[in-house]
């Protein structure tokens, strides 16, 4: 009976958990973590504790890791936007020097 209501609790906790990762900024999913590993670090918890712990674990790295590719991605795109306008100033620069030079001739 205790293995069906965590099952239960498992499986509602799916959708509970998507609701919550939104809502966890990453240094508050960060932290829940670090207090999960120390929970699985210090033992003594049952079988059942300890893979609930696990699961919460999973749930949590998903998290931070998901909020780091979207700062991933957000860097990458202002890189390379200043990539692009950089590469706008030389042409514009190299325009403008070329239409001198041919002027002064």
């Amino acid at each position: 009976m205790t293995t069906e209501t965590d099952g239960t609790q498992g499986a509602g906790s799916g959708a509970a958990a998507a609701a919550t990762a939104d809502a966890l900024s990453y240094e508050q999913a960060r932290a829940e973590l670090v207090q999960v590993v120390q929970r699985l670090e210090a033992g003594g918890s049952t079988l059942e504790e300890s893979l609930a712990l696990w699961e919460r674990g999973e749930e949590l790295a998903g998290i931070c890791r998901e909020w780091l590719e979207g700062a991933r991605a957000r860097l990458d795109a202002v890189l390379e936007e200043e990539e692009e306008e950089d590469a706008e100033e030389a042409e514009d620069a190299e325009g403008a020097t070329e239409g001198w030079a041919g002027n002064g001739t």
